[in-house]
């Protein structure tokens, strides 16, 4: 079954009590018992909800994996990876990393004693040195937030093949599973921010775990039914709805962000811009192999560095909106410095290049045309 199919019928079956072709929502709380112990496979909402299993199924298929486990945020379901390790235990993740990931492995899990290595993963031999027999875990996202950097899964994947007791995780939130499988070149865990473009209408908040090994699946399954962390049933059934037409969008998002690109890199005032799909990057090749399209992110930095001729650029835009998120349908701009990556300090933000004239930007499916037109305004303003 192909992948535009799998988006629409994957775990989806006509509703046996009504015919109805949508999934419901199963606003309940709890289910019926005949006797103790005996029901429809469902108990409690916590454990199980029908319109939850539905998507977990759904999930499973469009990133060719086995068993999908949702929790009530993509940061939830981060934290349940993390939650199998305990304490001793090291990760070696990405450099670059969304915010929030990066203080909750720094801020709320090192206070556990896991500990937390970083490396850009170019040189196999400065990887190897971070390895030892405590390395239980490699995190990485590729395209990252917000610097858009490109990691080879494949390659990744070959350098642990060694160390058997290592899982390998891939956010893929930025690429989502039309783009980039990640499952099929090497990784054992797939996470997802379903809020973002698996929603894609910004209107739910929702994160989900993807694998083929039992173990790992029956690992994940307890930490959500023992620690709670689910979403309800409304969201499910939004992240569903959204699934169905995944691929519509991300050929819409990645068309008008390869215009905007276009745009943005030849702008007078702009300095860098930081696109997947930069043929002169030195990952494009890699970007290339691994995605089918390089998405509907992109981000650029401002050659002022002046707060107020920045506040002016925001304040301009008139179909661009100033927003946290990102992957809906609408086109938003973020300020990481002070928004997505606040939680980390000055220094390692500049580090980065992560400064007070760094804008990203989630290209919506509006006409490109008009997006081109508002960025070229606001532009003209500062």
């Amino acid at each position: 079954m192909k992948i535009e199919t799998k988006f629409i019928h994957s775990g989806q079956k006509p509703d046996p009590s009504t015919g109805a072709i949508m999934t419901p929502i199963y606003q309940t709380s709890t289910f019926y018992q005949e006797i103790p112990g005996k029901h429809n496979g469902f108990e409690y909402a916590r454990t199980g909800n029908p319109t939850r299993h539905a998507l977990e199924k759904n999930l499973a298929g469009i990133e060719s994996g086995k068993f999908g486990v949702c929790f009530g945020s993509g940061l939830s379901a981060i934290s349940a990876v993390i939650s199998m390790l305990k304490p001793g235990d090291e990760v070696i993740a990405s450099s670059d990393l969304y915010g929030g990931t990066n203080r909750l492995f720094n801020q709320f899990f090192a206070k556990y004693n896991i500990i937390f290595h970083y490396t850009d993963f170019e040189k196999s031999e400065d990887f190897e040195k971070l390895i030892n027999s405590k390395t239980k875990l490699v995190w990485i996202e590729t395209p990252t937030n917000p610097l858009m950097n490109i990691i080879d899964i494949k390659k990744v994947s070959f350098w642990l093949k060694k160390y058997s007791k290592i899982n390998f995780a891939v956010d893929n939130t930025f690429a989502t599973p039309y783009l980039q499988n990640p499952l099929e070149i090497g990784a054992d865990i797939v996470v997802h921010s379903a809020t973002k473009y698996l929603g894609g209408h910004s209107d739910c908040i929702l994160g989900a775990v993807v694998c083929n090994k039992k173990t790992i699946s029956e690992k994940l399954y307890f930490i959500q039914n023992s620690i709670g962390a689910v979403p309800g049933p409304m969201d499910c059934f939004l992240v569903l709805r959204g699934i169905k037409t995944l691929h519509v969008r991300m050929k819409q998002h990645s068309y008008n962000c390869k215009k905007i690109f276009d745009f943005l890199s030849k702008h007078e005032k702009i300095s860098k811009v930081y696109w997947p799909g930069d043929k002169s990057l030195k990952t494009y090749k890699i970007a290339k192999k691994q995605m089918k399209d390089f998405g509907g992110m992109i981000s650029f930095v401002l050659k002022t560095e002046k707060t107020k001729k920045i506040n002016n650029f925001f304040k301009s835009l008139k179909i661009f909106t100033l927003a946290e998120s990102l992957g809906g349908v609408e086109s938003l701009v973020c300020h990481p410095s002070t928004m997505t990556h606040a939680a980390l300090d000055k220094d390692e933000r500049d580090k980065l290049g992560i400064k007070n004239n760094f804008i990203r930007v989630s290209v919506g499916i509006e006409c490109f045309e008009d997006l081109i037109e508002d960025l070229r305004q606001s532009l003209s303003k500062i």
